[in-house]
């Protein structure tokens, strides 16, 4: 499902944002909110990608969350003539939402 992030930001808070790295260092945003799992649209409806993470979390810095993380799914992990995967094999790695428009000495 996709949300626009104007929409995203009038929900009081978000459960978990996850940043998708994607191949090439291209980075995606979805938001769960209340067990469903919403991508994240500029106003024109396309979906919000940047090569630069920390450019997204700029643009959420009005968004309240309750957990961020960086999540990647392998695909090496898969091997020619080897069993079928029963489960996902996503990392996820915990991000501290802090102010990124920050700065520090």
């Amino acid at each position: 499902m996709l949300m626009s992030l104007s929409k995203l930001q009038k929900y009081f808070v978000v459960d978990k944002l996850i940043y998708h790295s994607l191949e090439q260092s291209l980075y995606q945003i979805s938001a769960i909110i209340d067990g469903q799992e919403y991508f994240i649209t500029s106003e024109n409806g396309t979906l919000m990608r940047s090569f630069k993470l920390h450019e997204l979390q700029k643009k959420m810095v009005k968004v309240q969350v309750k957990a961020s993380v960086l999540r990647h799914v392998s695909a090496y992990d898969e091997m020619i003539g080897g069993p079928a995967k029963v489960a996902c094999n996503a990392l996820e790695v915990p991000l501290l939402y802090d102010d990124p428009l920050k700065t520090t000495l």
